[in-house]
């Protein structure tokens, strides 16, 4: 009997155990299958924006300190290799690349002799980036039509100029700027250019001003913000990036930054009402690039800086006011507004702590590049700053790569 309760016991106990381990493997899976799930609801839940933020994050990471200065400028061929008048890319150029993997290259009429020629130099130059830099080249130049046209009025390219910007205001027919704006970028994606400096967003609301008289639109606000946007989206239709200049609004000065000194003495409260209506839309439009010039304005910022090494227009203003999110780049830092008042390194780094993200042009672009790194090992700049212009950057670059 004693036998028989025993066997019984050893039953229910091997019963109770097999059962257990059944029950307890069953949740272990149901558990895991809940993981599993979770994690990929997980996923499924990241909006493309996330993962290309994560992209941006892992490039990030990868960069050493001087890529990261390196990518903060925009320069021409002839500072990138030091020679007098670059009509190639070679051997020079990729040695360049492999030292300053800059952030890219500005091209100007003298680098263009033909049409063979001009594609080759380009086509070599965005061979050698991709093999030794980690990010793509900003292959750039002002090509606005009319007077400012690098490629459409080089005597040795066979390129239709879509003429000034002021004679297609004066239509006002917006499509006509769209067609402009799809005529330059189809032409510039030909040649293998990714960027173009272009809109001129200026509203002529100066009428002495001579700079932009026959590069603006209109002397109306509205219609000169209708007009850059329709010319900046016909660009983008053709691959090419634009980049609205020349915040807050060249076409209130009288002078000529180029030269030297020149400033609006307008408030706050009328930039809003006239200058300042085209880059509002611009916003609005997402732009992907915005240009700040060298203007003064000394009645919103309470002293004579220009506006590219200003962070009452750029951080107040641009980026707090208007709610810019984009990259935001200098006017060329090799003009004499900048020049007159301070050496290449200062003017890069007060424009970089001003909130600049790029820097187009220093008139001495390793001075400007010794001058941030620098400004970085002394604690001017932390890298943390340096970062959240990258980020814009390497974002932007990831929809050429």
């Amino acid at each position: 009997m004693k036998k028989i309760i025993l066997s019984l016991l050893t039953l229910v106990i091997i019963f109770a155990v097999v059962f257990g381990a059944v029950h307890m493997g069953m949740k272990n899976k149901s558990g895991s299958k809940k993981t599993e799930d979770k994690n990929n609801t997980e996923k499924a839940q990241l909006t493309e924006d996330d993962i290309k933020a994560n992209k941006v994050d892992d490039i990030l990471k990868t960069m050493t300190l001087e890529e990261k200065v390196d990518q903060l400028f925009i320069i021409t061929p002839e500072a990138l290799t030091g020679i007098g008048q670059a009509t190639a890319a070679g051997e020079t150029t990729k040695n360049a690349l492999a030292q300053h993997p800059v952030g890219g290259i500005i091209y100007f009429t003298q680098n263009f002799i033909d049409e063979a020629q001009t594609k080759e130099m380009i086509k070599n130059t965005k061979n050698y980036a991709a093999q030794v830099c980690k990010l793509p080249l900003f292959i750039s130049v002002d090509e606005e039509g009319g007077t400012v046209a690098r490629l459409g009025n080089s005597q040795g390219l066979d390129l239709p100029n879509v003429g000034d910007m002021c004679e297609i205001g004066k239509s006002g027919d917006t499509a006509k700027a769209y067609e402009a704006g799809r005529i330059i970028g189809e032409y510039l994606k030909n040649y293998g250019f990714n960027m173009d400096f272009a809109p001129v967003a200026d509203a002529l609301t100066n009428e002495e001003n001579q700079v932009v008289k026959q590069r603006s639109f209109s002397s109306d606000p509205q219609l000169a913000a209708d007009m850059a946007a329709q010319l900046s989206k016909g660009l983008e239709d053709m691959g090419i990036i634009s980049c609205y200049k020349h915040f807050p609004g060249h076409g209130a000065t009288k002078g000529d930054t180029h030269e030297g000194f020149a400033y609006t003495d307008k408030t706050l409260e009328q930039l809003e009402g006239a200058d300042l209506i085209p880059f509002k839309n611009a916003v609005e439009e997402n732009a992907d690039l915005i240009m700040v010039g060298h203007i003064s304005v000394p009645k919103v910022t309470g002293n004579n800086a220009p506006s590219s090494v200003s962070p009452v227009v750029i951080k107040d203003i641009l980026r707090g006011q208007l709610g810019y999110k984009g990259i935001i780049i200098t006017d060329a830092l090799n003009m004499g507004a900048l020049t007159e008042l301070y050496s290449s390194d200062k003017a890069a780094v007060l424009a970089l702590k001003a909130g600049a993200d790029m820097l187009l042009m220093p008139e001495d672009f390793s001075l400007a590049y010794t001058g941030v790194l620098n400004a970085l090992d002394s604690g001017e700049i932390t890298e943390e700053r340096i970062d959240e212009s990258l980020r814009r950057i390497i974002n932007k670059k990831l929809d050429i790569m």
